[in-house]
């Protein structure tokens, strides 16, 4: 079952992909939901955030991005669910409500966790205009190119602090891997980069909603990461029929979504 907004987590079925072998069962899935931020009734921004402690959330939010100085300059901040996710309104106090209009207007993208250039929930219904193809390749071809990934990521051999992006064959030989310090960054570098996708995309990192939706306009037939995969990304796949794989170890994986049968 899908998660609803306002909880933490909820349970998957997923299937255990071993080198010889599958086992189905189930997971549990963080909750990930669109939170849209109106600051004195101006949309701000959208965060894929965890929708718990939206208060406290809204308030560091506030700080940190410099819309107010102390917690005392946050006169009230009210979350409430609406039908595409959440919006936490904030009203902050007149010494500090006119640096809402500069900082919509200079407000830079960054490498966390929200969606660049998006500033309400309307707006996050983006069309994804084709189907990916059924996979042409199998649970040894993933091994195969986990394996092989740690050769193809110098910057982060060196600095331990980048994720990476490879485009890989059916058979799981790696034909290019892109590196940066935002997860987001590194698939775009190789989605624009030109390199074929029609083996399958591995990722070092979270499987979140962006990184499938970037799966999904890029037309890879298989989205797989090393990290485990939320909510958001789940469900986006399943509507689209993305298959999508999680947790690559080298002695296991999990396959979230097989619409074609791929793993049996």
């Amino acid at each position: 079952m899908p998660a609803c907004a306002g909880m933490t987590a909820t349970a998957y079925e997923a299937t255990t992909l071993y080198p010889t072998s599958a086992t189905p069962g189930t997971r549990t899935i963080a909750t990930e939901a669109p939170v849209a931020i109106e600051v004195d009734g101006i949309g701000y921004a959208v965060m894929m955030a965890t929708p718990a402690d939206l208060e406290a959330f809204a308030t560091g939010f506030a700080l940190t991005e410099r819309l107010a100085d102390t917690p005392a300059d946050i006169l009230d901040v009210a979350p409430f669910q609406a039908e595409s996710g959440w919006i936490v309104r904030i009203a902050l106090s007149d010494r500090c409500r006119g640096r809402i209009h500069d900082r919509v207007r200079h407000r830079a993208s960054d490498a966390s966790c929200g969606l660049c250039g998006i500033a309400g929930l309307e707006q996050l219904r983006r069309p994804v205009l084709k189907t990916p193809p059924k996979p042409a390749t199998s649970a040894t071809a993933l091994f195969t190119a986990l394996a092989s990934l740690r050769d193809h990521q110098p910057l982060n051999a060196a600095t331990g602090a980048v994720h990476a992006a490879a485009a890989c064959t059916a058979e799981g030989a790696i034909l290019a891997a892109y590196e940066d310090v935002g997860r987001h960054n590194a698939l775009d570098k190789l989605i624009g980069s030109g390199v074929p996708l029609g083996g399958f995309i591995l990722v070092t990192s979270r499987l979140s909603f962006e990184m499938v939706d970037k799966a999904l306009v890029a037309g890879t037939p298989l989205l797989a990461g090393v990290s485990a995969p939320t909510s958001m990304a789940i469900d986006h796949a399943r509507t689209h029929g993305l298959t999508l794989v999680a947790l690559a170890r080298p002695d296991a994986m999990l396959a979230m979504h097989d619409p074609h049968g791929v793993f049996g």
